[in-house]
This record gives C-alpha cells, sequence and structure tokens, in this order.
C-alpha cells in the first residue's frame, strides 16, 4: 500500500509505501484501540468513578450500591429467618431435654444438686495462643444444624432410658415385695412339714403368719384381683394377678374386702385375718405362685 502526502510546504507530494504486515498491524490496532478506551472507561466508572465529581457518575454507583446493599438485605433476612426457626426448634428441644432430666432424676432417685437443670454449667480456659476469627454465616449454619442433630439423637436416647425406668418402677410396684400384715410372726415355713391335721409330712406351698382376727390385709404388691370367694382348703381367698404370670393368695380370710377386676395399690388393704377354710387358729396364708408353680415368698418379701 502506499500513502502519498501532499502539502503546501512541500514543494512535492511524499509517498510512503506500506507492507502487508504494517497495513495489518496498523488496522489491529485501530480496531484495538476502541476495545481499550471502553476497558479504561469502565475500569474508572467501577473502582474510581464514586471519587469523579460527576453527578451522573455519582448517581450510577449510589444505585449500584442500593442494589447490592438490598441483595446482601435479602440474603441476611433469609438466613437468619431459616436460622431463627431452627433456633426456636433448639430451644424446645432444650426445654424438652430439662423436663425428661427432671423425671429421669426424680425416678432414679437424684435430687437436684447433683443435676440443677436451671444452671448453666461453667466453662473456661486459657486464651488460646492461635489467632481468633470471626465465624461464617456458613459455618455457623452448620454449627446450628450439628447441634440440632445431637439434640435430636439425645433426646431419643434419654426417651428410651425413661421408658426403660419406668417399666423398672412398675416392675417394682407390682412385685409382691410387702409384708402381707404389719404384725404377727411365721407359724409355718415354705417347704415340707408336719401337716397339723394328718400329722403326716406334707409340702406347704406357703408362709403362715399368725395374727388376730381383724388384722389388716395388705396387698404384697400392686396388680388386679382376679379372685375373690370361697375356696376349698383356703376358706375366703384372694388372688392378685402381677402381671407376667405372677400371682399372690391371701387365704383364711374373715372377711373380703377387694372385688374381682380391682386394681389395688401395693400395701392397699384388700381384707382382715381369720381363720376360715382348713385352719387350726387366726393367721394368714400367703402364697407367690410363678405361672402355677409355688414360689418361696420369702424370696419376694426379701426384696423389700
Amino acid at each position: 500500500m502506499n500513502i502519498i502526502l501532499v502539502s503546501g510546504k512541500l514543494a512535492k507530494g511524499k509517498t510512503v509505501a506500506l507492507s502487508h504486515t504494517q497495513v495489518m498491524t496498523l488496522g489491529m490496532a485501530l480496531l484495538a484501540f476502541p476495545l481499550l478506551l471502553a476497558m479504561a472507561f469502565t475500569y474508572l466508572l467501577l473502582f474510581h468513578a464514586a471519587d469523579i465529581p460527576h453527578p451522573y457518575l455519582q448517581s450510577l454507583v449510589l444505585s449500584a450500591q442500593r442494589t447490592e446493599a438490598a441483595k446482601s438485605q435479602v440474603y441476611l433476612r433469609e438466613n437468619l429467618s431459616a436460622m431463627a426457626v431452627k433456633l426456636g426448634q433448639m430451644q424446645a428441644q432444650v426445654l424438652r431435654l430439662d423436663s425428661l432430666g427432671e423425671r429421669l432424676a426424680t425416678l432414679t432417685g437424684m435430687g437436684k444438686q447433683e443435676f440443677n437443670f436451671d444452671k448453666k454449667p461453667g466453662q473456661g480456659g486459657a486464651e488460646s495462643s492461635l489467632p481468633a476469627r470471626d465465624m461464617t454465616l456458613s459455618e455457623f449454619g452448620h454449627q446450628l444444624d450439628d447441634l440440632m442433630k445431637k439434640l435430636d439423637d439425645r433426646s431419643d436416647q434419654l426417651g428410651l432410658m425413661e421408658s426403660v425406668l419406668v417399666q423398672q418402677q412398675a416392675k417394682k410396684v407390682a412385685m409382691p415385695s410387702a409384708r402381707p400384715v404389719s404384725v404377727g410372726w411365721y407359724s409355718s415355713n415354705f417347704g415340707y412339714r408336719i401337716d397339723p391335721f394328718t400329722g403326716q409330712k406334707a409340702f406347704h406351698e406357703g408362709v403362715d403368719f399368725v395374727a388376730d382376727s381383724g388384722t389388716a390385709i395388705h396387698a404384697a404388691g400392686g396388680g388386679i384381683v382376679v379372685y375373690a370367694d370361697t375356696y376349698a382348703g383356703y376358706g375366703n381367698m384372694i388372688e392378685i394377678d402381677h402381671g407376667n404370670g405372677l400371682i399372690s393368695r391371701y387365704a383364711h380370710a374373715s372377711k373380703v374386702l377387694a372385688k374381682v377386676g380391682d386394681v389395688v395399690m401395693k400395701g392397699q388393704k384388700i381384707g382382715e385375718v381369720g381363720t376360715t377354710g382348713r385352719s387350726t387358729g387366726p393367721h394368714l396364708h400367703f402364697e407367690v405362685r410363678l405361672r402355677g408353680a409355688p414360689q418361696n415368698p420369702e424370696h419376694y418379701l426379701q426384696q423389700s
């Protein structure tokens, strides 16, 4: 390409010859110049527009800042709302755990001096030598999630423990381990003895408490009355089902106060001592049977 330069100061025109490569370079430079100019303008607009005292540029910067601030506010509100919901759930779980803890302390016989659920646990320690830093919103959310999972897990475990303790308490209440009469002494133990009527060696399936007629008979354990009537050889007899195949019998009563179907508690009065049935004098014949087989009542009474 030849470029001819003509000027009034020149006696004759000058000719500049450009090669193909020089033409291409010049064309690319001309094309790149507007792009570089636009990039420079964008840089100034983004990073230095706030310093340029031009109303239009400052209004653009303020508008962009307001838009970003609004987006940040929306993001924070959404995250804070979600965290507030989790925090409420955690507070409810903590209240449930406190209630469970108090019930478990009562069931196990531990007082509040061992477990004070109204007082915050003490914490402390020397200041760390490592540099401290603020927790990010994402880290805080993860911490809340982990704590929520732990609270759910502990709540389930404590609930299961409470169920086991309640079952144990129920078994303890139902166990016929309380003395059926508050006075008296054994006139016959469990096992073989000389029968007072035949004089022969015979197996005695319970224990006899000597007591005056009219002495109160108490349920040795909680349960349901399944028999309350006259029974051959036993006279007036009361039978209580304590569950799991365990039954207690109270024989020779002068008066029966319980009725079939009654739910009785341990220590509740169910009758009065007498000498009805096959008896030589006022006493209470007390038996414990497991699935129909006679058991030594002493093994149960000693548990109390």
